[in-house]
């Protein structure tokens, strides 16, 4: 199986040793967006809201880039520094996906890089 290297200049270029995202088969495999604006490299802001909705965008930049869009995402890992921001990642997901959503875990941690509050990857399964 022939593994790709995915990348775009509508998402955040890769901060350390690893790609956006790969291609092996039909299966893409998202690296972690935190919400970096891609043209600037720095952080959107520091209101949670507008950080998650940045990062969604990188998610969906990286999904669009691979051929797919984020209704192909089939699991989605999001960490947050802080639990309590849990429903309103969940408003603002609804707006990126349609239903049946995909598998997903939502965990505490207690740093990300560059001092996000939020980081998500994913792994998306493209139509064949």
């Amino acid at each position: 199986m022939s593994k790709s290297v995915i990348q775009t200049d509508r998402a955040p270029e890769a901060i350390g040793t690893y790609s956006q995202a790969i291609k092996a088969g039909t299966t893409v495999y998202l690296s972690g967006q935190i919400p970096l604006v891609p043209d600037t490299m720095e952080m959107v802001s520091e209101d949670f809201a507008e950080q998650a909705t940045q990062v969604f965008n990188n998610v969906k930049a990286v999904c669009e880039a691979a051929g797919g869009t984020t209704n192909d995402l089939v699991k989605v890992n999001i960490y947050l520094t802080d639990l309590s921001h849990f429903t309103t990642v969940n408003e603002i997901m609804s707006q990126y996906f349609n239903k049946p959503y995909p598998a997903r875990a939502a965990v505490q941690v207690s740093a990300l890089p560059k001092g996000a509050q939020i980081e998500i990857d994913g792994v998306m399964e493209l139509p064949e």
